[in-house]
């Protein structure tokens, strides 16, 4: 799991109301040390900032999974929504909810 933080994802001047370190916490508790998450720089989708991008497992990636993107990850309970379907397997294993389908942006090179 990739977390863009720079210039607007991360950033208490265009959100406010987010604890964005809070954020970063807990996705760190709930999925590490399965799950690897790291920050990013600029992941050039500002308008729907917070982005997280979801990378399937190398065996999923393997049978065709891709990695999906998230936009306007702002709320807990986006943010433990995302969480309970990574535990659950991710992209190419468990079918995305129809709660985080909302919540789906397209790749900043698409």
């Amino acid at each position: 799991m990739t977390v863009c933080r720079d210039c607007c994802c991360g950033s208490l001047r265009k959100h406010p109301s987010v604890d964005h370190d809070a954020q970063l916490t807990a996705l760190r508790a709930n999925l590490e040390p399965h799950h690897r998450v790291r920050t990013s720089d600029c992941l050039d989708v500002c308008a729907q900032s917070n982005v997280i991008v979801v990378q399937p497992a190398p065996g999923a990636r393997r049978e065709g999974a891709r990695p999906v993107w998230f936009g306007l990850v702002l709320d807990d309970a986006v943010l433990s929504d995302l969480m309970a379907w990574v535990r659950a397997g991710g992209p190419g294993v468990e079918p995305l909810p129809p709660v985080l389908e909302l919540s789906v942006i397209a790749p900043a090179n698409a």
